[in-house]
């Protein structure tokens, strides 16, 4: 899926996702080699650089907005962004680091009018990085 980005408004250098890898009617894949010079490892920690959690949930939230930007058919363009409602069960269990492949996978378990609730789990090397559950939804974007 080439054209993802037409279902997210999210640009460099805030975008957490290079390539969709499978989609589904309920879930999504995708990836994101994390480069070696990320600007957030400068401070993050110096000397033992480590991706920022709240960036691999974002990595995740992107992917959530592409599959449901995708099921409901919604250009980035057409003045409808995707906007978290809800976080929880947020659990870290394997550091990301300069130079490894996230693989994200996000799997819509319901929608209850414009609610979509999904579930994210990162890997990293075969191992669990992070899961976590969130809500979202498409919303016309007011100034």
């Amino acid at each position: 899926m080439q054209d993802f980005l037409d279902y997210i408004p999210h640009r460099e250098p805030f975008l957490f996702v290079d390539r969709v890898v499978a989609v589904t009617d309920d879930s999504i894949q995708t990836e994101k080699q994390v480069k070696t010079d990320e600007p957030f490892f400068a401070g993050h920690f110096p000397g033992r650089p480590i991706m920022p959690g709240v960036l691999i949930c974002e990595a995740v939230f992107q992917s959530g907005a592409i599959l449901m930007g995708k099921l409901a058919d919604t250009q980035a363009d057409d003045g409808r962004i995707p906007v978290i409602s809800r976080i929880s069960n947020v659990k870290l269990k394997h550091a990301v680091k300069p130079g490894d492949l996230m693989e994200m996978e996000v799997t819509l378990k319901e929608v209850v009018g414009p609610a979509h609730y999904l579930a994210g789990k990162v890997t990293v090397g075969g191992k669990t990085a992070l899961t976590v559950e969130f809500s979202a939804m498409l919303v016309t974007e007011t100034a």
